[in-house]
């Protein structure tokens, strides 16, 4: 439901605001999401006591960079109290200007860090593959082989070692 909602709010946003402005909104957006994961922070956007502008104030006082746009957008959040989709918003405007600019961000998931240039290959070669522009990270766990995923463009390659192990032992005892 609230990412329904959310992306009505990007949709009103994408209409009223250029390219360079929907940047910079979505910019200053993602740059309070990580405030709303403070259980501190959460319980004063809901609290009765606070009013709406103090808790637009609040939000606003986390904030680097407060334009008119990003400033009219949380007092109408804060209006129709729903200041807490934020982060719902933050993450569909992302989506909605990566698609506008045909840039897609991802990460590649490995057991070991890879070095920046086999990330460079990859996301080189996805680029060619899916004519776009894709930037990746490498993040690393303790997955035993590779998985590359670019959420935006609801993308997730894989190979795991372990799961070739199995394929390989089944297809041995078949042949047995």
């Amino acid at each position: 439901m609230s990412e329904m909602i959310a992306k009505r709010y990007v949709k009103a946003l994408i209409k009223s605001v250029d390219l360079k402005e929907l940047s910079i909104v979505s910019s200053s957006l993602r740059s309070i999401v990580p405030a709303f994961k403070d259980l501190k922070v959460r319980t004063i956007l809901v609290s009765n006591d606070t009013s709406t502008d103090e808790k637009v104030e609040f939000i606003v006082s986390m904030m680097e960079n407060v334009d008119n746009k990003v400033l009219n957008l949380l007092k109408l959040l804060g209006d129709y109290g729903r200041l807490e989709l934020l982060p719902t918003i933050s993450k569909e405007l992302d989506f909605e200007v990566a698609k506008l600019l045909n840039t897609h961000k991802g990460i590649v998931i490995s057991g070991n860090a890879l070095s920046d240039d086999k990330i460079l290959n990859i996301a080189n070669n996805l680029s060619k593959k899916y004519d776009t522009t894709i930037e990746l990270e490498n993040l690393v766990s303790d997955y035993n082989g590779i998985k590359v995923e670019i959420e935006s463009l609801g993308l997730e390659i894989g190979f795991s070692s372990d799961r070739l192990k199995t394929q390989l032992s089944e297809h041995i005892l078949k042949a047995i």
